[in-house]
């Protein structure tokens, strides 16, 4: 096959198998890819454009315009284009969410620790729903500031009062207290933060990328698919990680290096992270689809007026 017609934008994996999806996901959300230079990434954006444009650099192999479209695919926006800024990349899930998360389930007994470490996570999370929102529907900086404050309250009134609240509960019941703030704030974080998708809808298209109109319906589909796959990726390493410890902390020899019981944390979700990140976001397809007769009636008359039966299924970026 000639490099010239090599179609850089076809998946490299099927999309519509979850497996296909997670090689896909292992791939692009793999950290060592932020340890990159930006010089680097803009290489790689380069060539993706010139295969685009039908004018590969002589030269170059197949395997170097995969990886170009992986490091592509990893750092730059799929609706604008832009590079994203690296700590609100999914390849920074690993290496972010694996320090913030484990010093969240090692500081979790002092209200202190807990306002701290949540007000932390919830800045984080803020920057990677804003870095990876669908950029057709754009948000003022008053909405981000309101999302932020809502989201960030969210979690520190469930973090504190359940802290409070479990004082005299078995141990691992107060270990389980920073998960249950993480999930009871991502159901706000997020929707707050893409609300102009649900207030003004989501762009749809068509399987060949032809713009149909914006539907409120589509948005809350893909928003609630993003919100169930946040809290996936989070709740193995929060849930199952303070029973480890619990046990672990029994031992003599876990009993005389408590130094090192926060480091060991991290490194045991960064772990659980290098496979939940990938695993979370395949879930449901990046390219979200929806039955034309499920969208709303103006929208769906619009639709079956100008394309008839023609058109069964509208497809949206659900963002990530």
């Amino acid at each position: 096959m000639a490099l010239s017609s090599f179609d850089i934008d076809a998946p490299r994996w099927d999309q519509s198998t979850f497996m296909g999806r997670l090689k896909h996901f292992f791939n692009i959300t793999d950290w060592r890819t932020v340890t990159l230079p930006d010089s680097r990434l803009d290489d790689a954006k380069a060539l993706v454009e010139s295969c685009r444009a039908g004018s590969v650099p002589p030269g170059t192999t197949e395997e170097q315009l995969h990886y170009a479209k992986k490091l592509y695919d990893s750092a730059f926006h799929p609706d604008t284009g832009d590079r994203m800024n690296l700590i609100g990349r999914m390849s920074f899930q690993v290496p972010g969410g694996m320090a913030i998360t484990g010093f969240m389930l090692q500081f979790y007994r002092t209200v202190p620790a807990v306002v701290f470490w949540q007000w932390v996570n919830q800045s984080f999370n803020a920057l990677v729903n804003y870095t990876n929102r669908n950029a057709a529907s754009p948000i003022t900086p008053k909405q981000i500031g309101v999302a932020y404050f809502t989201a960030t309250s969210t979690a520190l009134a469930t973090a504190v009062g359940l802290n409070l609240y479990t004082k005299k509960a078995p141990p691992l019941v107060a270990r389980w207290v920073p998960f249950a703030a993480v999930a009871s704030a991502n159901c706000v974080n997020i929707p707050m933060m893409r609300q102009q998708e649900i207030l003004n809808g989501i762009a749809v298209t068509d399987e060949n990328g032809n713009n149909l109109g914006h539907s409120k319906k589509a948005a809350v589909k893909g928003i609630t698919q993003v919100v169930v796959s946040r809290i996936t990726m989070a709740a193995p390493g929060m849930i199952i990680l303070p029973i480890i410890m619990q046990r672990m902390e029994k031992y003599k020899f876990m009993q005389r290096i408590t130094y090192l019981h926060g480091p060991i944390q991290v490194m045991l979700v960064g772990a659980f992270l290098v496979f939940m990140v990938p695993a979370a976001c395949s879930l449901f397809p990046q390219r979200c689809s929806m039955a034309v007769s499920k969208l709303e009636p103006e929208l769906r008359d619009s639709i079956v007026s100008q394309y008839g039966e023609a058109v069964k299924h509208v497809y949206f970026n659900k963002g990530l």
